[in-house]
């Protein structure tokens, strides 16, 4: 008989994480002793409790520019070494602690230098921060392994030399480059220098479209920037006609849609996240379900654990209880994120058929 799928099952299974901020994931207690250590005297409250529902409150605004304000008080915070290795070393421990085995986590260099760091800097004290949380998981019978996302902000001019510093560090723990913020109004086709640069250096990369823009966004990601993977990427289904499947037909599918799903594009979800900002009404309306069964390659994250009040487990429970979905669906998700991973195949075959695979074999056939 399958395990029960409760919350402490789900958290004891494996899982693969592609879409993780780290300035969206500190711990509310460690922003108040940051604050408190580098003089930053901004944040709404100093109550770790009320600091926590002010930060959900903010992010459940339905609109992804609000929810991109929160993050003013957490970068305020990590602009130093020190923060930054803390924040990075704490992220890689929860993710651990979650049941989380390989993750992506992306920041934005450019963010966190007002207090003199290059970005050279910046990108050294995550990694150390990364190794020092993994080092520690370990001890503690944990075993995780955390890669970099270097992030430009599509609203700012540095995306070309972040992209540069991508390639600079692969070999040193960045797996790939990205570009995050508002999508209206700065569409990714803007930053398509550093896009071909990638390309030419057979660099991985992942672009945020297709959640708070539409399809338009999503196109340009693909057709123009040649993205490996869609970040959200949520409203690909209003390039799906549902209203075809009457009589036992499968929904109609749009020209980009059928391309996504045929080229088996690597959706980023966060249903929390995307249920917050408004891409989606509910988690049982999430446009996963759909996509879930049409089989398009489907992966799921987390986003910004701190502002949505989520983990990698909670994401999974709150599926399950939506959709009813059994362990072989969460092991699919996670495979499909595994197989999407910005790693090298040998490595992730390895994560898969050595841990995965044996993680839920003991679930299912507990």
């Amino acid at each position: 008989m399958p395990a029960p799928l409760t919350e402490e099952n789900i958290r004891r299974a494996p899982k693969v994480l592609l879409h993780d901020h780290l300035d969206g994931g500190l711990r509310p207690a460690t922003v108040i002793e940051l604050a408190q250590q580098t003089g930053y005297d901004k944040l709404p409250t100093t109550d770790v409790d009320e600091l926590s529902t002010w930060f959900y409150g903010a992010a459940h605004s339905g609109s992804l520019e609000r929810y991109l304000e929160t993050f003013a008080h957490t970068v305020g915070v990590i602009q130093t070494r020190d923060a930054l290795i803390r924040v990075a070393a704490e992220c890689a421990e929860d993710l651990a602690d979650d049941g989380v085995v390989y993750a992506e986590v992306r920041f934005a260099p450019e963010l966190h230098v007002e207090q003199g760091l290059t970005h050279e800097e910046v990108i050294d004290a995550v990694l150390e921060g990364f190794a020092r949380g993994t080092a520690a998981a370990a001890a503690r019978g944990h075993v995780i392994v955390v890669r970099a996302l270097l992030t430009a902000m599509r609203h700012a001019a540095h995306s070309r030399e972040i992209a540069a510093l991508a390639v600079a560090f692969r070999d040193k723990g960045v797996a790939g480059f990205d570009i995050a913020g508002a999508e209206k109004g700065f569409p990714p086709s803007r930053h398509l220098d550093a896009f071909e640069y990638l390309r030419r250096e057979n660099a991985h990369f992942t672009i945020h479209a297709g959640e708070g823009f539409g399809l338009p966004s999503i196109w340009e990601a693909i057709q123009w920037c040649g993205a490996d993977r869609l970040g959200h990427g949520v409203r690909i289904v209003e390039d799906i006609d549902t209203a075809a499947a009457g009589d036992g037909e499968a929904p109609a599918l749009g020209l980009l849609a059928q391309y996504v799903r045929d080229k088996r594009i690597p959706l980023e979800l966060a249903p929390t996240s995307n249920v917050q900002t408004g891409a989606a009404a509910s988690i049982a309306e999430h446009p996963i379900g759909l996509l879930t069964d049409l089989k398009f390659r489907v992966t799921v994250n987390t986003d910004n654990r701190l502002m949505s009040g989520c983990t990698m487990t909670s994401e999974m429970l709150g599926l399950v209880e939506a959709f009813d979905y059994p362990w072989e669906t969460l092991q699919w998700f996670t495979v499909n994120a595994m197989k999407s991973a910005f790693l090298p195949f040998d490595e992730r075959l390895a994560i898969i058929n050595d841990v995965i695979k044996p993680g839920y074999a003991e679930l299912i056939n507990a």
